[in-house]
């Protein structure tokens, strides 16, 4: 073929002719039928027009940049191609089509990312983390924009870019990075009591998850379900990783980055790569419309989760993570999600903060990707039929024909048309609205600690220290006593000892009657006694669903353990343990003093993976001494293969040797020598036992019981 040909064919796969188009129906951007383009949506029929237009938003912002950054937010990245399929039809809740057949695949990409760090940081900072999914439905892209995190810092949209701003580095010398250990984040945060709930999620343990595979994704805002018969349900969204959630501790995270900063990228790369394709369930808590005001906390407050023992999560269906992408930059760095791309079937509430990403996010990419036609870019792009108006602008990829690019026209048919809602046209869902036009927040807004309290009461004791730690490091990080002496305040009111407990490590003393800083959150005329806190009690005490304690431990797939072992070792021994892992999913790395081979007693010769020089025991989940005694004594002469142990012992990781293996347990400066005895189940130490029980204790993770007999260990 001529390469005009080809370039003529190419442009036929790029065009459609509105002239003589046939009974095409008008859509978005990105594929979702309209069922009205010619009136805005508004607070009744001669009422202000809504924020939340997503329609009439992109048809006028693309006709304002028709004559092309590192994302602000959420820069470092990873991400994965995938597919998702429901369990069974959802159509009593909700039309939307990916949500009704269970034989029906639907094509997804998701991003999971940092948020306060550039794309140069590391993946292990304490910090809240993006999960995003696009689905590729029929209807056109849906994106389910949320974090690992239920809950946000603020309440209303206004609020974000203050709350970045002040988490991002300090603007006069750019420290820290990717990090919150300073002034301007605390001072923020103890000046809006609002945040409390959501600091203790970033204080706790799952700030620092052990990779992207075994952390739960939240929609965050309560969206609605819209059946079929145009009834609404609100709709939380969650997603459940099969892997269970699990995390590393703060010592070892801080390792890792100068070990292998890309820990959480590489460790998503290579699992798929491998064949261990990552799973979530989706999950939903369903709330009929008649109960939106039943509970003590508003639905609509983004830093209010509904507990679980409220309303349980119903998992609907299975996402699966099967393919890298093939070019960072061009599906990685170039996808753009934004919470106002649904299909019919799901429907946005007034959520404040909801309201505001509405906007910002399609004014981003504009920004970040160079114009209005950022939807072209091949991995934004519907695999719906996109048939509109919308013309030109930077980097416009379709090439459209014909005369007409107005609506409604007669000379071209009258194309594309406006979809029936029975045909998939997109209706916004009514609700009656009678109010005035104000700038204010409910009351039931108000309750900033019941929550927060509720987190911090359903961890265990482990995860409550590991909190109060996070606390102690961040708050002695900031320079302003004055600062630190607020946040101590605001704790209090979350838990006494809690506050107790930080404000000792501080040499601070917590204050009987805590000041309510209420009023730096609304207008500056405003009186401050209308905007107290309300002191709720949450109807649940405690929720196991809050607490890392209670995920699947049932499975030990992809983890990766550490052998120790030198010239030789007891191969027998090694192999048995080696098949058992893998049968069950994991993997068996050998870590050796140097690199090539080592030979076992019996002569056979076994590939090493790692040497001591490039490995730690932070990048492992367990870690198993092998015998022979020739292998151990090269081994206690190797400082770094004790030190491997000792940094295991030290993170609560399940250490097991067999035979003279044992010997490198003794050499240790922090196992107590008593301990190395027997099989110890709460301390996870394994000596001379089946491979069965030493795959038990690795699907435990840790041993958080360690950290309490610490004094026991020396």
């Amino acid at each position: 073929m001529k390469q005009t040909d080809l370039v003529n064919q190419k442009t036929e796969d790029l065009s459609f002719n509105a002239e003589n188009a046939d009974g095409q129906r008008l859509t978005t951007n990105h594929g979702l039928p309209i069922n009205d383009d010619q009136n805005s949506l508004k607070t009744g029929e001669r009422g202000g027009t809504l924020l939340e237009d997503f329609i009439l938003r992109e048809k006028i912002t693309h006709f304002d940049h028709e004559r092309i950054p590192e994302r602000i937010v959420h820069a470092r990245g990873a991400a994965a191609h995938g597919y998702f399929q429901v369990y069974e039809s959802m159509e009593k809740y909700t039309k939307a089509h990916f949500l009704q057949d269970p034989s029906l695949i639907t094509p997804v990409f998701v991003r999971f990312s940092t948020v306060a760090g550039s794309r140069g940081s590391t993946d292990l900072a304490r910090d809240v983390r993006g999960f995003s999914v696009k689905f590729y439905t029929e209807q056109g892209v849906y994106d389910l924009v949320g974090n690992n995190m239920p809950v946000f810092f603020i309440q209303d949209a206004i609020k974000f870019p203050d709350l970045i701003h002040a988490v991002k580095p300090e603007p006069h010398n750019e420290i820290p990075q990717a990090a919150s250990a300073h002034d301007t984040f605390w001072d923020f945060i103890s000046l809006m009591p609002e945040s409390m709930h959501m600091i203790m999620w970033t204080m706790s343990d799952r700030a620092i998850p052990r990779s992207y595979r075994m952390m739960e994704g939240f929609g965050v805002h309560t969206f609605r379900f819209i059946n079929a018969e145009g009834k609404s349900h609100f709709v939380k969204f969650h997603w459940k990783p099969l892997l269970g959630v699990h995390s590393v501790c703060w010592d070892e995270a801080q390792k890792i980055s100068g070990k292998d900063p890309d820990f959480h990228r590489r460790d998503l790369w290579e699992a798929i790569e491998k064949g261990a394709f990552p799973e979530w369930e989706l999950g939903v808590q369903i709330v009929p419309e008649d109960d939106e005001f039943k509970f003590e906390f508003d639905l609509l407050d983004p830093t209010k989760l509904i507990p679980e023992e409220l309303v349980p999560v119903k998992r609907i269906g299975k996402m699966v993570l099967n393919r890298n992408p093939d070019n960072f930059f061009a599906e990685t760095e170039q996808v753009a999600f934004h919470p106002g791309h649904i299909v019919s079937g799901i429907d946005f509430t007034n959520d404040p903060l909801l309201q505001g990403r509405l906007f910002s996010y399609t004014d981003t990419q504009l920004i970040r990707l160079g114009g209005p036609n950022f939807h072209e870019i091949p991995i934004n792009r519907s695999v719906a039929p996109v048939h509109n108006n919308q013309r030109d602008g930077y980097m416009r990829q379709t090439i459209n024909k014909g005369s007409v690019s107005y609506q409604p026209n007669s000379l071209g048919g009258g194309c594309p048309f406006q979809a029936k809602a029975m045909e998939g046209g997109f209706v916004s869902h009514t609700e009656r609205l009678d109010s005035k036009k104000v700038r204010a927040r409910s009351k039931s807004f108000f309750d900033h600690f019941s929550q927060a309290t509720l987190f911090y009461e359903s961890q265990t004791e482990a995860e409550k220290q590991h909190l109060t730690d996070a606390l102690r490091f961040e708050l002695g990080k900031v320079e302003t006593e004055a600062i630190r002496q607020r946040m101590v305040g605001l704790l209090a009111q979350v838990n006494k000892n809690l506050a107790q407990n930080v404000a000792d490590a501080l040499g601070l003393i917590v204050p009987e009657t805590p000041e309510q800083p209420m009023n730096h959150s609304f207008a500056a005329d405003a009186n401050p006694d209308d905007y107290q806190p309300i002191q709720a009690k949450s109807a649940v005490k405690k929720s196991d669903a809050l607490s890392m304690n209670h995920t699947s431990k049932d499975t030990i797939k992809t983890r990766q353990i550490a052998a120790l072992v030198a010239d030789g070792f007891d191969d027998k021994t090694l192999n048995k343990v080696k098949k058992e892992l893998e049968k069950e999913g994991a993997m068996l790395i050998i870590v050796a003093p140097k690199l090539g081979t080592v030979k076992s007693e019996a002569g056979n010769e076994m590939k090493v993976d790692q040497s001591f020089l490039t490995a730690a025991s932070v990048l492992f989940d367990a870690v198993f001494v092998a015998g022979g005694s020739k292998s151990v004594e090269a081994l206690l002469d190797e400082p770094n293969a004790v030190e491997f142990v000792d940094e295991a012992f030290k993170h609560c990781k399940p250490i097991a040797a067999q035979a003279e293996g044992v010997e490198l347990f003794k050499a240790s400066s922090r196992i107590n020598k008593e301990l190395v005895k027997e099989t110890h189940p709460l301390l996870g130490i394994l000596v001379d036992k089946s491979a069965a029980e030493f795959v038990s204790a690795i699907a435990q993770h840790r041993f958080w019981e360690r950290e309490k007999r610490d004094k026991h260990l020396k």
